[in-house]
């Protein structure tokens, strides 16, 4: 697992680092400026932040975090901003090096996904030291790491509300729990199933009691192998489950192969929707922050699988 911190620090346990900070001054350029990895954590950020600072993402939509590689004008952005919110837990995983070498150099840093105890997190049995990154899946979690957030920015932002502030988002996030859980419910046991690219949706699965299928594994760097297909062409034939679902960072090839294998075993399967699994949608969209992320997210599926959500979603957002 991998931790970052601020210069300081380095007597603590590396674990201990993920929240440590270098208390300094602002920029001196006025605006504190906090340059977050991933659209999610920016939308986190920005919750609390704005309007005092200025929020960017480093990743814009559609890009997969685990492939990104930072570019020299990257590099830059990153080390003229104040605080650099990452995820963490190998999300960012070609972007280690240069983010491991800006914690060295005494920059403030946060890794959000790494302020939450390990017994909230997901680990395959065959990787424990891997932790599954893809905390925002999960409204509630997402909610409980974004606290990590007040202390990293209440030195750059002093008298800010951030407490309030924070309590806010966590009930927007609250009410995307409950949303799915009362969307999700009428699920009979057999159709419990979510079929997907990537295992990007393993929180979601393990808080509402759904089994998350996947082609590729944590990381879209592994690749789909012919006999990872065969094996789901078999559970969704077996299990007659009805849609299977793309993700809008992943390439959909293998979720064909496996509409046309159930196809050639006689069982029809659909194509449920394309979900937002590492990135958001278009930015000054609703699906452009995590709210509407996940609501679209929540209704496809459920409305796919034998759910109960109504076509707009939670706040009626949702395009037709």
């Amino acid at each position: 697992m991998n931790s970052y911190s601020g210069i300081g620090a380095s007597s603590l346990p590396r674990r201990a680092l993920a929240g440590a900070l270098l208390a300094g001054p602002a920029s001196a350029q006025g605006r504190v400026r906090i340059l977050a990895t991933t659209a999610m954590l920016a939308d986190a950020v920005s919750a609390l932040a704005l309007p005092a600072a200025q929020v960017e993402s480093l990743m814009g939509e559609g890009t997969d975090p685990h492939l990104y590689r930072p570019t020299r004008a990257d590099t830059a952005r990153l080390l003229a901003a104040d605080l650099v919110v990452l995820n963490g837990l190998r999300l960012e995983g070609r972007m280690d090096e240069v983010l491991q070498r800006l914690a060295r150099s005494g920059r403030r840093v946060l890794a959000m996904a790494e302020s939450l105890p390990r017994a909230e997190l997901r680990f395959a049995p065959e990787f424990p030291d891997a932790a599954d990154p893809h905390i925002w899946m999960d409204p509630l979690l997402w909610a409980q790491a974004a606290a990590s957030l007040v202390p990293a920015l209440a030195p750059l932002l002093p008298g800010a509300p951030l407490a309030g502030r924070l309590a806010e988002y966590q009930a927007r996030m609250r009410r995307l729990h409950d949303y799915a859980a009362t969307a999700l419910a009428p699920l009979p046991a057999g159709r419990r199933v979510l079929v997907t690219a990537h295992d990007a949706f393993g929180y979601f699965g393990r808080r509402h009691g759904i089994e998350v299928e996947s082609i590729q594994g944590l990381s879209t760097e592994s690749e789909a192998s012919l006999q990872r297909i065969e094996q789901l062409v078999a559970l969704i034939v077996a299990r007659r489950v009805p849609a299977v679902f793309a993700e809008a960072s992943v390439p959909d090839r293998a979720m064909r192969a496996l509409i046309e294998g159930a196809a050639a075993r006689g069982h029809r399967v659909v194509l449920g929707g394309l979900l937002y699994s590492d990135s958001l949608g278009r930015p000054g969209t609703y699906a452009g922050t995590l709210e509407g992320m996940l609501d679209h997210n929540i209704t496809t599926i459920a409305r796919a699988l034998g759910g109960e959500a109504p076509p707009g979603g939670l706040h009626g957002r949702l395009a037709a």
